[in-house]
């Protein structure tokens, strides 16, 4: 048992490492109770702040989460691959499909929280989306969940315009086959060109929350704006990713 700093490192680490061993390799699988500061003492003697440092640097990583009056526990999670090209697609929500099928192939995927309501947007969103001082906008809030975890926060604005008479659907909680996309579709106003600007931060108190969040997983914040042929811009979707669960996937030729 490590007793003293040596050649491995600090000895708060090579219990780190044992531990991050056993979820690598399936021993301790997600969701399980990781030995606690106590049962680590005793296996390995040594102190308490020693055991407590090891179970920290594990749970700063984002692989064991604590649970208060409970313990630690494993927070093993295959990341979802975004592939943004595959996931915005014609061919995809055009045949009535979810654009999360590109992502979580036959993963369980869940949609709660969910807000529809027409509002005056914020500065920057009435700006992205070309509106008069006057517009208001649909603004439609949710929350993914891929196997049950918690994974991304979203909110799209769409011109209130869009939503009179046979866009009203754009009002529902649930758009239909293909979501929202395929609703502009049929109202004439297809997204043909979609951009996206990405940055890393750490999350806000009710993002760490709602997103379920280790201490010290930083989120993806990703800013799309979806234009039609003529360049007319009919969303503007902020999503909020949980940095820890994704993989980012691009390809374009050189």
């Amino acid at each position: 048992m490590p007793t003293s700093e040596d050649e491995t490192g600090p000895i708060y680490r090579v219990i780190a490492d044992k531990l991050r061993k056993s979820i690598i390799t399936g021993e301790l699988v997600d969701g399980q109770r990781v030995p606690g500061e106590n049962e680590l003492m005793r296996r390995y003697g040594v102190a308490r702040a020693t055991a407590r440092q090891a179970l920290r640097t594990l749970i700063d990583e984002g692989i064991v989460t604590p649970v208060r009056g409970s313990g630690n526990f494993v927070r093993s999670f295959r990341p979802v691959r975004r592939h943004a090209p595959k996931r915005l697609s014609a061919e995809l929500w055009g045949r009535g499909r979810p654009i999360w099928d590109a992502d979580a192939g036959d993963r369980t995927v869940e949609v709660d929280n969910v807000s529809v309501r027409e509002v005056r947007p914020p500065e920057h969103v009435a700006r992205a989306l070309d509106l008069p001082e006057s517009a208001t906008t649909v603004r439609r809030q949710r929350r993914y969940l891929v196997d049950n975890r918690p994974l991304q926060l979203a909110t799209s604005y769409l011109p209130a315009e869009l939503a009179r008479g046979d866009g009203a659907v754009l009002t529902a909680v649930d758009t239909g086959p293909g979501g929202i996309y395929a609703r502009l579709d049929e109202l004439g106003s297809a997204p043909a060109h979609f951009t996206e600007e990405l940055r890393v931060r750490m999350p806000g108190p009710h993002e760490a929350e709602a997103l379920s969040l280790a201490p010290g997983t930083p989120v993806i914040e990703v800013v799309r704006t979806a234009l039609t042929a003529h360049q007319q811009a009919v969303e503007l979707n902020e999503m909020v990713l949980d940095g820890s669960a994704h993989v980012l996937a691009y390809d374009f030729d050189a």
